[in-house]
């Protein structure tokens, strides 16, 4: 995996990786106590490249600095999760069993 670099666009609320004109993004929402993680797009340019795992690590990082719950409800950020038990204490109870962890 070559060097990632993600940047939170707070305007737009997502987390961005851009590369040749092209831009993957993680969409979060804020609510009070919460981020909500609700769609994730990588084009096809940056496959192979670890971009998808690049912006998870950013949304998880975030809410883990910022003492948020994640809500998962993106697929991806779903099935990312689900491969990563060090990030699990930091997903909302209320998920947890239809994520099954």
């Amino acid at each position: 995996m070559a060097d990632v670099t993600v940047t939170n666009n707070t305007a737009a609320s997502r987390f961005e990786v851009k590369l040749d004109g092209d831009t993957a993004f993680a969409e979060y929402r804020l609510k009070p106590g919460h981020i909500i993680l609700p769609h994730t797009v990588v084009p096809d340019a940056f496959a192979g490249k670890g971009v998808a795992g690049a912006l998870a690590v950013a949304a998880f990082g975030y809410a883990r600095q910022n003492g948020l719950l994640v809500i998962p409800t993106c697929p991806f950020m779903s099935a990312w999760v689900k491969k990563h038990p060090e990030q699990q204490d930091i997903v909302d109870p209320s998920c947890k069993e239809t994520l099954g962890i």
